[in-house]
């Protein structure tokens, strides 16, 4: 296991799978480009003992924007009804190898639950050491799980706008370089290209070893350092929806950085206010 806990190894999942404590989930989510369907790949190929967490329904369905958090009762009736209570430890992944787990992750943390962590290299690694999958279900028993939002972790948009047009947190930007630079468009129609005024791109596939799994701790902060990142003062992550900015919150918690705020609308609503400004 990580000495940080954050992460977990598959052969060190292969080796707890049996433990009555660990709840899996299967949090895979994809671009809309991707023309994927992460619930019927679920159904045919998982980890064995896993459930299955759409971060598509598990969020404010009233929000125009995509998979914006949920209140904490709808978290906590989502995650009770998967069979996920206080006292048990969660291991989320996905078909990806890190990719929406971390959204997953930091959901979990910031309505208070600390006992979680990814499996670093996800399903596809899992399926590469060989180990075994399933295309069963289990039967769910509800447990008792305690909600409590830390809105410290999360930035609005007029946290953001502030820090653009005041400097106080830096803006990461975790989208692909041509996206952030404007020069490709972006996935969903009527966004415009760019980036926030002011934010740093760190493409969240430049913290990702080729199988996937996260960088070693001093390679992630030689690219944050490089980057003029200072850990040790505000950051604002973001990206298209919500989604790859949490990586980047998961390998600076992984580096000790402690004050590290997702916006969760991300550019789908930066993107969209023709009221902003808009670098490329």
């Amino acid at each position: 296991m990580d000495e940080d806990n954050l992460l977990v190894s598959t052969k060190w999942l292969k080796n707890h799978l049996e433990a009555p404590d660990i709840k899996i989930l299967d949090a895979s989510w994809y671009l809309p480009k991707e023309n994927r369907k992460p619930e019927i790949e679920f159904d045919n190929c998982h980890i064995p003992g896993a459930m299955f967490f759409d971060i598509d329904e598990v969020c404010d369905l009233d929000s125009d924007l995509p998979h914006m958090l949920p209140s904490p009762e709808k978290f906590a009736s989502r995650v009770k009804a998967l069979g996920i209570g206080d006292g048990h430890r969660v291991i989320v992944y996905d078909g990806d190898g890190l990719f929406s787990a971390a959204r997953v992750w930091w959901m979990f943390r910031v309505f208070g639950f600390a006992d979680i962590s990814v499996l670093d290299g996800g399903l596809p690694k899992w399926k590469e050491e060989g180990f075994q999958v399933s295309n069963r279900t289990k039967s769910i028993q509800n447990y008792h799980f305690t909600a409590r939002k830390n809105s410290l972790m999360i930035s609005n948009l007029k946290d953001v706008l502030e820090a653009s047009l005041k400097g106080t947190a830096q803006i990461i930007d975790a989208r692909a370089a041509d996206r952030f630079l404007g020069t490709a468009p972006e996935p969903r129609p009527g966004l415009q290209s760019g980036h926030i005024p002011g934010a740093i791109n760190i493409c969240f596939s430049e913290l990702l070893n080729e199988d996937r799994t996260l960088k070693a701790n001093l390679d992630l902060k030689n690219i944050f350092d490089s980057s003029g990142i200072d850990l040790d003062k505000h950051i604002i992550t973001s990206c298209g929806s919500g989604v790859t900015a949490a990586i980047l919150n998961l390998a600076l918690e992984k580096l000790g950085a402690k004050k590290v705020s997702l916006y969760d609308g991300s550019w789908c609503e930066w993107g969209s206010k023709k009221n902003l400004d808009v670098e490329k």
